[in-house]
């Protein structure tokens, strides 16, 4: 018994070190690299906000840990497809999801049977967030919001806007705009951000609620006109633009704010969880994103795992950290 104890006495020092080491690693979120090669879904078409932060998230990852880190894009069914095949990966670290408001909590609601739960997503961390914005083709006579509610009333249910898919805020923003203004359009979803703005672009659609960090360019660039922004506050870049709610009497209580973040399956190891969001989150704070961001109308999304969007929908898991 004596030498069982002393044994046992020589070897706890050891391994108190190793679970001190252990735990160390796990809070600085070091620990865990990929070996193989990563993937990012991206639930929408190439070219709106969401495929944009998956590829700056891609390009920082492959620096930092010097491996390839690929996007993929699944779009369809308002960001739901690329978001179940995210599900359905392995919860390795080596697929992940670029994801947004809409499949990532308006979804929950929207949908009866969506193919996948709550618990079987983790938040990982914050990517941007920011307005949406109204804009229509450069050539339509339409300057205000005052104008634009005349346009539509003139002929109901004769105007059409495009949205990046059902479920989406740039679906539900301007359901609810209509609301407010007795108005009525005609709905034509697509599947993200890049085919919504080119058929508005053709004439094809009179008018979009898209993310401003998506069609910002093309606001500078004089290919659409942009008539309010959905903030309760105007966008420092676009000081000309006024929030919708400083428009008109009836759009006094209109504000709609957007964000978007990187996920992963409900399994996903904590360690894997904590080190990814240590990245994210230090690319974040560089100088250079910070900037980038501002120039697209947005702001950095910094938060830990439990803060990161989507994570207050949910639900706790059994033996979740």
């Amino acid at each position: 018994m004596k030498n069982h104890s002393r044994r046992a006495a020589l070897a706890l020092p050891a391994a108190l070190m190793a679970a001190r080491a252990q735990a160390q690693q796990a809070q600085q979120a070091g620990a865990w690299r990929p070996g193989q090669q990563a993937r990012i879904i991206v639930p929408a078409a190439p070219g709106g906000t969401t495929d944009i932060m998956a590829r700056l998230c891609a390009q920082h990852l492959q620096a930092r840990w010097g491996t390839p880190v690929v996007v993929e894009n699944r779009a369809g069914a308002g960001g739901t497809i690329g978001t179940l095949e995210m599900v359905r990966a392995r919860p390795d670290g080596l697929t992940l999801l670029s994801g947004n408001i809409g499949p990532q909590a308006i979804a929950y609601s929207l949908f009866r049977n969506l193919p996948y739960q709550e618990d079987q997503i983790t938040p990982v961390a914050g990517q941007i967030r920011g307005p949406n914005v109204l804009v229509v083709n450069a050539n339509t006579p339409v300057r205000n919001m005052a104008e634009f509610a005349a346009w539509l009333r003139a002929d109901p249910g004769k105007v059409s806007y495009a949205s990046t898919g059902v479920g989406q805020s740039t679906h539900l923003s301007p359901v609810w705009l209509l609301q407010l203004l007795h108005a009525e359009a005609i709905h034509v979803p697509f599947r993200g951000s890049a085919p919504a703005q080119t058929e508005l672009l053709a004439g094809n659609v009179g008018f979009l609620v898209d993310n401003l960090t998506g069609v910002i360019e093309h606001i500078r660039g004089g290919r659409v006109r942009a008539l309010a922004v959905t903030s309760a506050e105007r966008n420092s870049q676009l000081p000309e633009v006024p929030a919708m709610r400083e428009t008109l009497p009836e759009l006094a209580s209109y504000e709609v704010n957007t964000w978007f973040g990187l996920f992963g399956q409900g399994a996903l190891p904590a360690e894997i969880t904590l080190a990814y969001n240590a990245e994210i989150n230090a690319w974040l704070d560089l100088p250079e994103t910070k900037h980038r961001f501002e120039q697209l109308g947005g702001l950095p999304l910094r938060a830990t795992p439990a803060e990161s969007p989507g994570s207050c929908r949910r639900k706790p898991r059994s033996g979740a950290p």
